[in-house]
């Protein structure tokens, strides 16, 4: 059990400190003029869409159908989602705390952290994947999501950078409560990993489609598509290992 423990801290630890990383890359000021905000910023967003997709189809949701014994309960679990989703960002906005990029980052690191504790002894060939994908994912949300906080009054880069770290720490606890209470309870994985599901859809088309998009430049378009593919390609390279 103690390497059981090891193994998903390990995992959850290295996705989530791509939090941090990628906010310690966006806090590179310039890369070339004018590029890093247009092109490379919005290629990154839409990067970051396309591997949201690709963890939405290539493994939660087969995953979480498989858990529920492949029902039809699994539509209203990702309704559920999306709807749920909807509420939180609304909150939010109510109270004029509106960040996407940062609320995206923990709405779907922490359901999917929690997923991989469940599937690290039931399946410790997906959750190693998982990790990977949400490793990437993380990165150029955390970019994104270090730009939109220096956006804000009262947070200055060093800051920023200390409170994307502390996220980090998010990651072992949802994993280890995936590992202890969602292991043996299969089920309630599954329809986790659905809502998480519909809660992503709900965050790349209202938050992360619209701000990949650059007029006149195919950068973000293509960006999508590269991180759909690399979720693809990762599922593959596990599952035909």
């Amino acid at each position: 059990m103690i390497l059981d423990v090891l193994h998903i801290v390990g995992l959850t630890v290295f996705a989530g400190a791509c939090i941090p990383l990628g906010g310690l890359l966006a806090s590179v000021e310039r890369i070339s003029p004018n590029w890093l905000e247009q092109e490379f910023r919005h290629f990154l967003i839409a990067f970051g869409g396309g591997i949201l997709l690709g963890a939405v189809v290539v493994v939660l949701v087969p995953q979480g159908q498989e858990a529920v014994g492949d029902s039809l309960l699994a539509i209203p679990a990702i309704v559920a989602g999306g709807i749920l989703f909807f509420a939180v960002e609304r909150v939010l906005g109510l109270r004029r705390r509106e960040a996407p990029q940062l609320m995206g980052v923990m709405l779907d690191f922490v359901p999917e952290a929690a997923a991989l504790g469940g599937l690290a002894v039931v399946s410790p060939g997906i959750a190693t994947l998982l990790a990977l994908l949400i490793a990437l994912q993380n990165l150029p949300e955390g970019f994104n999501a270090y730009r939109e906080l220096c956006e804000r009054p009262g947070y200055t880069s060093r800051k920023t950078l200390i409170f994307m770290s502390a996220l980090v720490l998010a990651g072992p606890l949802a994993g280890l409560l995936g590992y202890f209470f969602l292991s043996e309870h299969q089920f309630v994985l599954g329809i986790i990993m659905l809502v998480a599901s519909g809660g992503i859809l709900y965050l790349i088309f209202q938050d992360i489609a619209p701000q990949g998009r650059l007029d006149r430049h195919w950068g973000p378009p293509l960006g999508a598509v590269f991180g759909f593919c690399l979720a693809l390609f990762s599922h593959d390279l596990v599952t035909h290992v």
